[in-house]
């Protein structure tokens, strides 16, 4: 089993930052790619910026220039640096992995989600 565990939310006041982190652990072969999403109340779920294990990284245009995403593969760990946080960044943050597990002796392709943390930006 598979799990993904996020920390680092929390309230910070317009134009501030926050790191947020992301460690995969369980029965882990390989990560293909990870991602950050976010969902603001009364809102869909939207992608916020995703790295391959390669080092590969895609922004949504709401957030380029503010977020940088990176991540240590050795750790299975991947992290989102938010800085000049606006008050729509408000929302809360779901980790996401594409990886490789070891089932039952098989290999299998996974998608799994963290429980999510709150970010909540003050004006």
């Amino acid at each position: 089993q598979v799990q993904l565990v996020e920390s680092g939310g929390g309230l910070v006041q317009a134009g501030g930052s926050l790191r947020l982190s992301c460690a995969a652990s369980g029965y882990i072969v390989s990560i293909n790619a990870m991602a950050w999403y976010r969902q603001a109340p009364g809102k869909q779920r939207e992608l916020v910026a995703t790295i391959t294990s390669g080092g590969s990284t895609t922004y949504a245009d709401s957030v380029k220039g503010r977020f940088t995403i990176s991540i240590d593969n050795a750790k299975n760990t991947v992290w989102l640096q938010m800085n000049s946080l606006k008050p729509e960044d408000t929302a809360v943050y779901y980790c996401n992995a594409a990886l490789i597990s070891r089932i039952n002796f098989n290999l299998k392709s996974l998608e799994v989600w963290g429980q999510g943390t709150l970010v909540t930006v003050s004006s």
